[in-house]
């Protein structure tokens, strides 16, 4: 090849370089033009499939998704009404319904694939359920956040009582994807407070770290403080309230949102999750607020969101998005009926979805959010909203509106 036609082909390559580099540099600015971004989030309406053999959910205020993408939940079967009881009154009063196994999982399209739950041989069972998680090893974690009924062992002895601090919820379970236990971190009615080591105090919400096989948990409605354990042995590792400091048990009274800052978590402290950068982010949900943690307690920075919110809180759980920086957390707002999607390195809400209601893409008292490896959005409803909703993942795009209301699917779909 003779050297001109080199030439001519350099050129064209040049160009060629240049041309994709100022498409880029376009792009970028275009981008930048049009402000923040947030994940784009779609109801799925069919999503998850019906509960086979007339089985109805309570409250449902536990949620994880497991490394194969499997949806798993608990709720309460006691909060239903006798009437939504019906297939169990004796004599039989009608064909529906029942409640459905306190534990259940679903696959990626919705098809209920495991269910179990309740009391067993060797294990205390939570008297009010509350939390799931399943770690990387598979296993499930469930706490609890039921005061329950005082033994009379220690309901003639007030100093017992006291030092009981009268709650049964005082532990963690664990159990294999089969509902096997594995082992009870805590007994009932042995909680000694917030600097106790040994027994936990309604825990809410547990996540196990894959790269130390640490488990913390956010413990929660008795006590004001996160606490991390060996999650093998259940061996006391560490704990903190507030700021990294040593958590205090006096009541705050009722919270104020022109008050000064408090210095301590208000009750529950009700979500947490760690970040690929290691860092944990904790619900304080009446005091409005996000704590970020480095792993060892040491105080990072917060945030709040809704927060002249008086209810029962706007910061009820948290979940991360899945791109590969973590730039997103979404908060579930139990009390405004809406999630909110926060960016994670300012802690600013970027933008809301959800409205009260009881159609899809709607919640009543949302109380639990997860996310799955494609990025969908998972949420659960206490109180009367007993529900799971599917949210699909759609990429990200310029945020069109600061209050989204129901994120309903496009046409077509």
């Amino acid at each position: 090849m003779q050297r001109s036609q080199w030439k001519i082909i350099g050129y064209a390559t040049a160009l060629g370089l240049v041309a994709a580099a100022a498409y880029v540099v376009e792009k970028k600015a275009a981008v930048e033009a049009a402000g923040p971004t947030a994940p784009r989030l779609e109801v799925d309406p069919f999503w998850p499939k019906p509960l086979p053999n007339h089985w109805v959910m309570g409250a449902v205020i536990g949620l994880g998704v497991d490394s194969k993408d499997n949806v798993w939940i608990v709720h309460r079967q006691g909060s239903l009404e006798d009437k939504e009881k019906y297939a169990t009154w004796n004599p039989k009063a009608a064909e529906c319904c029942a409640p459905a196994p306190p534990v259940l999982a679903f696959s990626p399209d919705g098809t209920l694939i495991a269910h179990w739950g309740g009391n067993g041989n060797g294990f205390d069972w939570p008297s009010s359920n509350h939390g799931i998680d399943v770690d990387h090893k598979g296993n499930v974690w469930i706490g609890g956040n039921g005061r329950g009924s005082v033994p009379a062992a220690l309901a003639h002895d007030e100093s017992k009582m006291s030092a009981a601090g009268a709650v049964h919820d005082s532990f963690l379970l664990k159990f294999t994807q089969a509902g096997q236990f594995l082992m009870q971190i805590g007994k009932p009615f042995a909680s000694k407070g917030s600097n106790d080591m040994t027994n936990l105090r309604l825990p809410a919400k547990s996540l196990v770290d894959p790269q130390t096989n640490e488990l913390y948990v956010a413990d929660g409605y008795g006590n004001r403080r996160v606490i991390v354990f060996d999650a093998d042995t259940g061996k006391y590792k560490r704990h903190w309230g507030a700021y990294g400091s040593k958590p205090d048990d006096t009541d705050l009274g009722p919270y104020n949102p022109n008050a000064p800052t408090p210095k301590q978590f208000r009750t529950p402290v009700h979500g947490l999750i760690l970040s690929n950068d290691r860092l944990l982010y904790v619900c304080d949900r009446t005091n409005n607020r996000i704590q970020v943690f480095g792993t060892d307690g040491t105080f990072v920075k917060e945030g709040w969101v809704a927060r002249p919110t008086l209810g029962d809180g706007a910061a009820f759980d948290v979940a991360l998005s899945r791109d590969s920086q973590q730039k997103y957390l979404y908060i579930a707002d139990g009390s405004n009926m809406k999630v909110h999607v926060l960016d994670r390195q300012s802690l600013a809400v970027l933008t809301t979805f959800g409205d009260g209601g009881r159609q899809p893409g709607q919640f009543y008292a949302v109380h639990s959010i997860a996310t799955d490896s494609k990025g969908n959005v998972y949420t659960t409803e206490t109180y009367r909203g007993q529900r799971l909703q599917k949210f699909s993942y759609r990429g990200e795009g310029p945020i069109a509106k600061k209050e989204q209301g129901v994120v309903w699917p496009k046409a077509g779909r």
